[in-house]
């Protein structure tokens, strides 16, 4: 059910993180981690959370550690923020399946990318969100666009807003880097009077472009690290631009740990998932930047890289940051 408090913000406004997945050395679900980082989220700002998405690292997970995660996550943010889950799996069936799994505890709605690895057209896309949005009954589900993981292919725009006009989807994550794209559901939103479906941009460096394109939300991986840094930008979107612009130029800069050419041989994912964690370490947010299997760990040398970062562009920080030595977000 979902709380009080948290109705108050309707789920897919503002500035939404999708929640990184601490573990422990030995793998597991760190919830006191987890339970940190989530108070630091809350009090620098943010409007909702976002457990179990690509930064989550939810395809890496067991069921059983994907309910931990959610348990920990609604249990300990009690109402003060909405709750978003991902659900998304390969097939309509066990996306419905994990409905069922993660959806009783209490969150205020959930988020699926089309199905993937199997070649599906829009067909297949729009009975998939609906299977989802049976499953789910009443809580409002969100699309997401993500095609670099979803078979490389946009969900078209009006299978989104046809979905959107049918009540299936209450709102979409747009994480395509496609400003076009995004312009393209916005305008189909406004001619067909969707006032109340929420698109939100995923883009860690366009979040200032989309939010006065019409977006009404971010939801920035890179605000694990950095929350403060989007609830400016949303703060000044269309109201002190200057001041925008330059926290988004800041965040772009800040953005390139995703791409350090690391002392390990490695795959993007692990190269960006490692950056957020190593940099979230480095804050002190959480106790390991450990990335669940088979992501490649990264190596001090890795780390290093991340901090000088960090130190050029990241959060202000209470004490200095030498070396790989931790650094207190302010």
């Amino acid at each position: 059910m979902t709380t009080i408090a948290a109705a108050q913000t309707r789920p897919g406004t503002g500035v939404v993180i999708p929640l990184c997945t601490p573990l422990t050395p030995g793998g597991e679900i760190d919830s006191p981690s987890l339970r940190r980082h989530l108070d630091h989220l809350i009090n620098n700002g943010v409007d909702g959370v976002f457990a179990l998405g690509t930064s989550g690292e939810f395809g890496f997970l067991t069921d059983r550690q994907r309910v931990a995660v959610v348990r920990t996550t609604v249990d300990h943010v009690a109402g003060r923020v909405p709750v978003l889950v991902g659900v998304s799996d390969t097939a309509s069936e066990r996306a419905a399946a994990q409905v069922r799994l993660l959806m009783g505890f209490g969150a205020d709605g959930a988020v699926a990318t089309a199905p993937f690895f199997a070649a599906t057209g829009p067909a297949e896309i729009a009975a998939h969100f609906r299977r989802i949005k049976q499953e789910l009954g009443e809580l409002p589900l969100f699309g997401y666009e993500n095609p670099p993981r979803v078979n490389g292919v946009s969900i078209p725009v009006t299978t989104v807003l046809d979905l959107a006009e049918d009540g299936t989807l209450a709102g979409y994550k747009d994480s395509s880097g496609d400003l076009d794209y995004l312009a393209a559901l916005l305008t189909g939103r406004r001619e067909r009077g969707l006032d109340a479906f929420r698109v939100l941009s995923g883009s860690e460096t366009l979040a200032a472009e989309s939010l006065r394109a019409g977006a009404d939300g971010l939801v920035p991986g890179l605000g694990n690290v950095d929350p403060v840094g989007y609830v400016r930008i949303y703060s000044t979107a269309g109201v002190d631009d200057a001041a925008c612009d330059a926290e988004q130029q800041r965040l772009r800069e800040l953005f390139a740990i995703v791409a350090i050419p690391t002392h390990t041989q490695m795959g993007d994912s692990s190269r960006a998932l490692g950056a957020f964690k190593a940099a979230m370490k480095l804050l002190d947010l959480i106790d390991e930047d450990r990335c669940a299997p088979p992501s490649v760990l990264y190596d001090d040398t890795d780390r290093a890289r991340v901090a000088a970062l960090l130190r050029a562009h990241g959060p202000s920080p209470r004490g200095a940051l030498s070396g790989t030595d931790r650094m207190v977000a302010s």
